[in-house]
């Protein structure tokens, strides 16, 4: 059974940092793209950031810069570090691999 548990973000005040975890099993994020998503109310779904098999990773143009997709094939977790946060930020962040996504997590981000 495939699995995508999340953990870490809340809620941080503008410029501060969280870092997202995403614990994978059942499939290995090392053969696998794996991307983090979000949805802020009223707003379409976007791509925050991706990761190939390969390493080559992809960020969105709102997030490029401040944000850092890492993996760890050892621990088999995807990670989101994310800096300078933003209110426009705001949003649940879900975890991603084609066709198994994790429950979200709220990210809070107050001006």
């Amino acid at each position: 059974q495939v699995q995508l548990v999340e953990s870490g973000g809340g809620l941080v005040q503008a410029g501060g940092s969280l870092r997202l975890s995403c614990q994978v099993s059942g499939i290995l994020v090392r053969s696998r793209t794996m991307s983090w998503y979000r949805q802020a109310p009223e707003k379409q779904r976007e791509m925050v950031a991706s990761v190939t098999w390969s390493g080559t990773t992809d960020y969105a143009d709102s997030v490029k810069d401040r944000v850092t997709i890492s993996r760890d094939s050892d621990k088999n977790t995807i990670s989101l570090e994310m800096n300078n946060l933003k209110p426009d930020d705001t949003a649940v962040y879900y975890c991603h691999t084609l066709p198994f996504r994790s429950l979200g997590n709220q990210v809070t981000v107050s001006s």
